[in-house]
């Protein structure tokens, strides 16, 4: 949308009286007049764009799983047995094709092979083929569509991460939730659109920073960007009353601030003003909601054993797992869960099985507890990292243990719910899980499939910034992969 006509639209009082002598009129008579949406979504929709969603939606909100630091996808779900054959030998030009690599490998003498260690088998009707690292996963796959053919260009941790989030290598722009956020509003007023958690993890490493421009509306107001759960103190900073201020006083303070706001929006129009103003509201009608949320206390006890023991402890993935899903039936538009650490350049024998352990689990409840509440079809979920692993050995190789490089060219994630066909395997790499041969899907492609999930076209939610229609898929050609889609 033009942000010019976006001011226009955000008149002024002064404004507003001056111009549209028969406003309120108008007002009254249209209050008067059935919704043409109806029912209660219509009372509780706030926000977003006049003309989105621009097609019927299969998804009315979004959970996205954010295994962050590059899963491995020969160890977890791209099976290779032909490699066993191969253990050590040096990895065939014709199959690195002269491909860019890190600083972390670049200056090896040697690319031997590497073979997973682990163990797949067929599960589900459909056999999708997946490790013993995963067993919670394998019992869900005939309601997840893998893709194995997920592609980037960057290679080195911060740009490939803002890259899938934002749609560009370089900070600045807005995010997938922001995005949604922007176009499609919000069905809860007390709660944010966008809720933002950073799970703990069990590897035992120092994992790579986040930073909460990962979760920022770059150019779009700031309103629509993340707001964070903590684990530990309040929820959400400053969210709590301090010492000797009462509820009253908090909302008399914002009452006088809301008047001044709304006189500087009068005097100057900024429409930066109004997100100021509803901001301050928004964390006023948190105070009550955001307590009642985290309150787990009347789940049912098969809830809880169904996510595990560690959804008692505040942090972990599971725990965020299932607040993902309390805020997916509050209405939240968009929950992301960044779990870290998946880097494994050495030692993946230590560090990958206590990474799926703390995932594997709490992600197959979530979908489960999301399928049993009605809500898995109209909740789009995906897992999945920044780019995949290689399968040359980056430093000591052997049978038992060994480490991965980042590798761009192919990476695995698994979609399900709202508009995703289930019990799909989808794409195919090589024998040495190295380049695409069939059905390549690159990370534009792969957003612009969510977006179409949530009844957005792709090409038509833009925002003019430096003089261009930005876009969260970028100004290059890509597409949903319908083949994925109900």
């Amino acid at each position: 949308m033009d942000p010019i006509r976006e001011h226009l639209q955000s008149m002024t009082r002064r404004h507003f009286f001056n111009r549209t002598a028969l406003g309120l009129g108008s007002a009254a008579l249209t209050s008067l007049l059935p919704n043409p949406l109806g029912g209660a979504e219509a009372a509780v929709k706030a926000g977003g764009l006049g003309d989105l969603p621009h097609f019927a939606p299969k998804a009315k909100r979004a959970i996205y799983l954010f295994m962050n630091g590059g899963p491995s996808q020969m160890d977890l779900f791209d099976y290779k047995p032909k490699m066993d054959a191969l253990f050590d030998q040096p990895l065939p030009d014709s199959i690195r094709q002269g491909q860019r690599l890190t600083t972390m490998t670049s200056g090896q003498a040697r690319f031997p092979v590497a073979p997973s260690k682990y163990k797949f088998a067929r599960h589900g009707k459909s056999g999708a083929w997946v490790s013993e690292l995963l067993p919670y996963t394998a019992k869900m796959v005939d309601d997840i569509a893998i893709i194995k053919t997920i592609y980037t260009e960057a290679i080195n941790h911060d740009p490939a991460v803002t890259y899938i989030c934002t749609g560009n290598q370089l900070p600045g722009r807005a995010s997938l939730g922001s995005w949604l956020s922007y176009g499609l509003g919000t069905e809860n007023q007390n709660l944010p659109a966008f809720v933002v958690m950073t799970a703990s993890w069990s590897s035992g490493k120092t994992a790579q920073a986040l930073y909460n421009r990962l979760w920022s509306s770059g150019f779009l107001p700031s309103k629509h960007q993340g707001v964070a759960l903590r684990s530990q103190g309040d929820p959400v900073l400053f969210l709590g009353n301090p010492d000797g201020v009462s509820a009253e006083t908090r909302r008399q303070m914002l009452d006088a601030l809301s008047r001044l706001n709304q006189k500087h929006m009068d005097e100057v129009g900024d429409p930066e003003t109004q997100a100021r103003i509803a901001q301050y509201e928004m964390a006023y009608r948190m105070q009550t909601s955001v307590p009642e949320l985290v309150d787990i206390t009347k789940e049912s006890k098969s809830t809880l054993e169904m996510y595990g023991p560690d959804v008692h402890k505040p942090g972990t993935f599971a725990a965020s797992c299932l607040l993902g899903r309390r805020l997916t039936e509050r209405g939240v538009r968009f929950v992301q869960i960044f779990h870290r650490d998946w880097d494994q350049h050495g030692n993946i024998n230590g560090h990958l099985p206590p990474q799926c352990r703390d995932v594997d689990q709490a992600s197959y409840a979530l979908i489960t507890d999301l399928k049993q509440r009605g809500l898995l079809d109209e909740t789009l979920v995906v897992w999945g990292g920044e780019f995949g692993r290689t399968i040359y050995c980056q430093g000591k190789l052997t049978r038992e243990d060994y480490g991965r490089d980042h590798h761009p060219r192919c990476f695995t994630v698994w979609m399900a719910g709202g508009g995703i066909k289930p019990g799909i395997s989808y794409g195919e790499t090589d024998d040495f899980s190295y380049n695409i041969v069939d059905k390549p899907v690159h990370i534009h492609d792969m957003n612009a499939t969510i977006l179409h999930c949530l009844g957005i076209d792709h090409k038509r939610l833009t925002y003019r910034f430096q003089g261009l229609d930005q876009r969260l898929t970028g100004v290059e050609e890509h597409h949903p992969v319908k083949d994925i889609l109900l």
